[in-house]
């Protein structure tokens, strides 16, 4: 019985962590790629970054640099004051109403501007013409109507020539040079 019972152990303890690997199909594991991840965990632990401020890819730092900061006035009187981090690029320092975030780019596939806050639920969404502050766990909206100098101009343009209506039928588009020449010439 003992004989027996050793194996179906091992068996078990087997299957379990191969359930718990990743499985990665279609990537090749690089030894040394894992060599280099671990000394980046390792410098950034000794610099005291934490595990959620690890260092962000490339694509994260580029929406970084799309961040309006400053003092963001919002709708009734609201504002939301946004810090860049110098000693962690990408990461904000996002205040409101005494409530303070510690917030990192998202890549979105819309392409909106969004920050996150995982551990507060928090999340900075920047559009073209408006930004927004919102609690994800609470399911409300902190700030909204926030905007920039910038934002706001592109919203007082909106509101001048809204765009067309997608259930409109598209007006022909006349070069200025036909709508010119002669009669004859056409």
């Amino acid at each position: 019985m003992k004989k027996l019972l050793l194996p179906v152990l091992l068996c078990c303890v087997t299957t379990l962590l191969w359930a718990q690997t990743p499985k990665h199909s279609d990537e090749k594991i690089n030894p040394k790629a894992s060599r280099t991840e671990v000394r980046s965990k390792a410098k950034q632990m000794a610099a005291g970054v934490t595990a959620s401020e690890a260092a962000l890819t490339p694509e994260e730092l580029a929406i970084a640099e799309r961040i309006h900061v400053g003092t963001v006035p919002c709708e009734l009187g609201a504002s939301v004051s946004l810090l860049a981090d110098a000693k962690t690029p990408g990461y904000f320092n996002v205040q409101t109403k005494g409530q303070k975030f510690r917030m990192f780019p998202v890549v979105t596939s819309t392409g909106a501007v969004r920050l996150e806050d995982q551990k507060a639920g928090a999340v900075w969404l920047q559009l073209a013409n408006k930004s927004m502050l919102m609690n994800q766990k609470l399911g409300q909206r902190l700030a909204d109507e926030c905007m920039s100098p910038a934002q706001h101009a592109i919203a007082e343009a909106m509101k001048k020539t809204p765009a067309q209506s997608v259930l409109e039928p598209l007006k022909p588009v006349v070069p200025v040079a036909d709508a010119t020449a002669p009669a004859s010439a056409k």
